[in-house]
């Protein structure tokens, strides 16, 4: 169990314990190495979509997590960014145009 934290003045922080187990939960959920993406902002947060889904994706849903416009240019490019992860090992094709993180 963790003790508290104390200070030079004797003051106890147990917000730092806290803080600790916080941090070392979900610390599970990230890879231990990041893995080389690809230079362009969406790559992190679809892969952040991705550690807070509980199944399989499609393109559509990963643009509706990111805010981005239901637009066909929008949905098929982040199928591009999709497939790409998967290129990388990153991501995986469950059935056709369903992905989901690699386990």
């Amino acid at each position: 169990m963790d003790r508290p934290r104390v200070g030079r003045e004797g003051r106890t922080f147990p917000h730092l314990a806290i803080t600790r187990k916080t941090v070392t939960a979900l610390a599970d959920r990230f890879p231990a190495v990041p893995p080389d993406l690809p230079e362009h902002p969406d790559y992190p947060r679809i892969l952040g979509v991705f550690n807070d889904a509980t199944g399989a994706l499609r393109a559509r849903d990963v643009c509706e997590a990111l805010d981005h416009e239901l637009l066909s240019k929008n949905i098929e490019g982040t199928r591009a960014k999709l497939k790409r992860l998967v290129k990388l090992d990153i991501l995986t094709g469950v059935d056709v145009g369903s992905f989901t993180r690699k386990q």
